[in-house]
């Protein structure tokens, strides 16, 4: 069986078992912020067995998306090392939410495991918590295996939870006898030993308590089950394989390794390192863009950065120094095309954004050593022998520098690493990309109404003013029975007409009122399970729960949110058209003030192109085409052409949003009737976000007329103050910058002629000792990047012989010196600026050819470079 093949016939089984498939929710939870990435099947399905969410269904099984490289469950550094760890995998799992426990949740794992998958019983073994007696039982009066293979084991290994806080309980493994030659060969080998012969294949978690903060556990509503089974390492074991890596879900992409290096596994241990590392990390980084992640410095963005440059720099071990990842990464939309075929049709935006990120980082490989060479510089220079923690984080961070490769390369300098101030940093980053492992809070307040599975009814696309009753209000996170004025609040009411933020539009804005009682609204926002939060504060009178309100919409606001929000959708059909369907929404900001639009594209869009953009977007615009808002069912509405996110998560009846032919995207947010209704759309901005991502943010309405009259008034005094039309304006700035320029000339002419002065009157000081030609003078310069400079230029002047140069700044001393390459096997410049600078109470030192050095006492500068002389004479 394939693990295509596995995976469907796993949610067969259970489909058939009274089960709902539940399709895997995105990397990114939607509904967690503490939470890095998905890193469990029952990930999507806590706030169920919190008690806090009510589905249609108490039955469920999924095959989720999983990353583990970030917070408690962190598999990063072990890929590569073992055949079963992996930055990203799938989970296959079944779920009971109150509905069947222990007894069948056993009974259907063994049915699978020995007659779908055909695994020979006499290989499994069994681990149960040490005080689960009920689950030791079942599992004997179950499936009949024999009580010596079901094995006790404590807390560590079989007491199950998310986090630190969170649904817990213990938990049974099926495990699987790899066989003598796998495992560590100890005599005491058991299940329960840290290596490879007893290897786990499927986790059944007894969902039956909640631990808070505190520590103490409490019983679940309902005892629920929550089960986990790899399947890189089910499909290792049907077929027949001690490895993930030898399955067909990675095989085609180490063969396409193979084919870019030239190198296969077996090969060598560090060799079958850096395959390993680079087919798994390809898997983790397709699936984390594909789920909307960017590389970025922070969070989310940060740990895909790592994942990529870590691939990156294993990739350069095998001799692959040019860009190729997006390579291996393209292999993986192929592979995993039936389950996630969302992941093929954004294989192009995948491939863009990491061979730009394959780019900017061995850039900065070439650049690092000059960085870090120019910082060593200024240390030296400043008499500091120790590179700070920061700067070594730095060149870790930014430049991919491994530590050992910093140490080689001070030691000749005699300075050492501040590995203390390192690891602080490095622990500072660590907790930038960690989540803590908690549970979202705000579901606390309205877990009641979520419970009961209340949802809030939007009537906002038609009418921006309706009546309601008050559900819910709350402060501080917690449930009020009345609330008074001067209160900040969050209230909750059956139905509104406010939209919640979602999609790139932010929350309507308005007030919630009725004869006793006024509430400004200043935010609207949707939780989780679809209920609508106002947030505002009350100016006058009371509210409690049960109160008829009325709730009205700023119409303005609204309105001016409405043109943005439709004028985005022209712009992101209109850079389809003249950039190509590589063009994929990255994000968006749908504001009153103001639109933002990222999306995917390499290069910056000259003025001519954003002219273009604009003009097609406001012929669009006096057009005055009437949308056409459709709700129908998913299949359907992609049938139709429809555009939509792929890291979106769409349910089974969408919204369509269609101007004529022209643009069809699914879509939540609100929408003028007809395209002239925005009046006009000007871009203001287009830069760079991300690597492969482009932003253009645009005005709409009053706001774009607003913007080019005052770009208008500008062009008028600009033209004023050079005395010229603004139709002019262009040449006569092409006569000032030319005059500019010649200006500029003259004055470079002017120094070049002073330096030459300044270099004849220095040269005139050489002094001949041992027949060396050695310059040693006190110069006026401010820097140690402008003291090197004059020294190298000296080194031309002379061509043969030694120059050390010194100069007073501020309270500092700023060192230099060079030797010719005839006189470098009997003098060193390192050790020679080391002895000046110790009279000025600093130290330094560097190659054997250029050195630079600094101290504290200026004073003593004079007799310093006094001494050189005597250096040169005695060596």
């Amino acid at each position: 069986m394939t693990g295509d093949d596995l995976r469907s016939k796993f949610l067969a089984y259970f489909e058939q078992r009274g089960h709902t498939i539940v399709k895997s929710s995105s990397l990114v939870p939607d509904d967690d912020p503490t939470l890095l990435f998905a890193n469990a099947g029952m990930v999507q399905f806590k706030r169920i067995f919190l008690g806090e969410d009510k589905r249609p269904y108490v039955r469920a099984v999924s095959s989720q998306k999983c990353v583990r490289a970030g917070g408690k469950h962190n598999d990063l550094e072990n890929v590569g090392h073992t055949g079963r760890h992996q930055t990203f995998f799938e989970m296959l799992g079944n779920f009971s939410f109150g509905d069947y426990f222990k007894e069948q949740a056993i009974e259907l794992a063994w049915d699978l495991v020995t007659r779908g998958y055909g695994i020979a019983e006499k290989r499994l073994w069994v681990s149960v918590y040490e005080k689960d007696d009920e689950a030791h039982n079942l599992w004997s009066s179950q499936t009949g295996i024999a009580q010596d293979r079901i094995v006790r084991l404590g807390e560590k290994d079989n007491f199950w939870s998310m986090g630190d806080t969170g649904p817990c309980g213990p938990c049974s493994e099926i495990l699987i006898d790899q066989g003598e030659g796998i495992g560590c060969g100890r005599p005491e080998c058991r299940v329960g030993c840290d290596c490879d012969r007893y290897l786990e294949l499927w986790n059944l978690v007894f969902m039956e308590f909640n631990r808070d903060e505190s520590g103490r556990m409490t019983p679940l509503p309902k005892p629920s089950i929550d089960t986990g089974m790899g399947l890189e390492r089910i499909a290792a074991v049907v077929q027949g394989h001690t490895s993930n890596y030898e399955t067909d879900l990675f095989i085609p992409i180490i063969e396409k390794i193979k084919s870019l290096s030239g190198h296969c596994l077996l090969e060598s241990p560090e060799i079958d390192i850096a395959i390993k590392v680079i087919a798994d990390h390809s898997r983790a980084a397709a699936f984390l863009i594909g789920d909307g992640v960017l590389p970025s410095n922070e969070g989310r963005g940060y740990v895909l950065r790592r994942i990529v440059r870590r691939a990156i720099r294993y990739g350069r071990t095998m001799g692959l120094t040019r860009p190729f990842l997006y390579q291996t990464v393209g292999k993986v939309s192929q592979v995993m095309k039936m389950a996630y075929p969302e992941l093929l049709e954004a294989d192009a935006y995948i491939k863009n954004i990491i061979k730009g990120e394959e780019v900017r980082f061995l850039g900065t490989l070439e650049t690092g050593l000059q960085v870090l060479e120019d910082a060593l510089g200024e240390l030296k220079a400043r008499g500091i022998l120790e590179v700070p923690g920061d700067l070594i984080f730095k060149m870790y961070d930014t430049y991919g520098f491994p530590v050992d490769i910093i140490q080689d390369i001070v030691r000749d300098d005699g300075m050492s690493l501040d590995m203390p101030g390192y690891e602080q940093a490095m622990d500072e980053q660590r907790l930038r990309s960690r989540s803590a492992v908690t549970f979202y809070p705000k579901g606390s307040a309205y877990s009641a109404l979520s419970a009961e599975g209340i949802q809030t009814d939007f009537v906002g696309y038609d009418q921006i003013s309706t009546d309601s009753e008050v559900l819910m209000v709350v402060a501080e996170g917690k449930a009020l029975e009345q609330a008074s004025a001067g209160n900040a609040i969050e209230l909750v009411a059956a139905k509104t007409p406010f939209y919640g933020e979602a999609g790139g539009q932010v929350g309507d804005r308005g007030r919630i009122y009725n004869e006793d009682f006024e509430m400004e609204v200043s935010d609207t926002v949707k939780d989780p399970n679809n209920i609508t939060i106002h947030k505002g504060k009350v100016l006058l009178g009371g509210i409690s729960p049960g109160q008829t309100v009325t709730l009205s919409v700023d119409q303005e606001i609204r309105l001016t949110i409405e043109r943005n929000h439709t004028a985005t959708h022209l712009l992101h059909a209109v850079l389809c058209q003249v950039l190509g369907d590589h063009v994929k929404q990255s994000g968006s900001l749908v504001a009153p003030d103001r639109l933002r639009f990222d999306f995917t594209h390499f290069s910056a869009l000259d003025f001519e192109t954003l002219q273009k953009i604009e003009n097609l977007v406001n012929n669009r615009i006096r057009q005055n085409t009437l949308l056409q808002v459709e709700e129908l069912d998913a299949e359907e509405a992609f049938e139709k052409g429809a555009t939509a996110l792929f890291e979106e998560k769409y349910g089974d009846r969408v919204r369509l949003v269609a101007i004529e032919d022209f643009s069809k995207e699914l879509c939540g947010g609100t929408h003028t009737k007809r395209t002239g209704d925005i009046g006009l759309f000007k871009i203001v901005s287009e830069g760079s976000v991300a690597a492969g991502v482009r932003r253009i943010e645009a005005l709409t309405g009053k706001a774009a007329i607003d913007y080019t009259q005052e770009a208008s008034r500008t062009l008028h005094i600009l033209a004023q103050m050079l005395k010229t039309k603004p139709e002019e304006l262009t040449e006569r700035f092409e006569k000032v910058v030319t005059q500019l320029k010649s200006m500029e000339k003259e004055v470079a002419a002017l120094k070049a002629k002073t330096a030459a002065k300044t270099s004849d009157r220095l040269l005139s000081e050489i002094k001949t000792v041992n027949g060396v030609s050695v310059l040693a003078q006190e110069v006026s310069v401010d820097t140690p990047a402008a003291l090197r400079d004059l020294a190298d230029h000296l080194k031309e002047k002379i061509k043969s012989g030694i120059v050390v140069l010194g100069s007073k700044s501020k309270d500092k001393v700023l060192l230099v010196a060079v030797v010719t390459k005839e006189h470098l096997e009997k003098y060193h410049a390192g050790q020679i600026v080391k002895q000046v600078a110790a009279v000025v109470g600093g130290g330094g030192g560097g190659r054997p050819d250029m050195a630079q050095a600094g101290g504290n006492r200026p004073e003593k500068l004079p007799e310093a470079l006094a001494i050189v002389f005597d250096i040169v004479a005695k060596s």
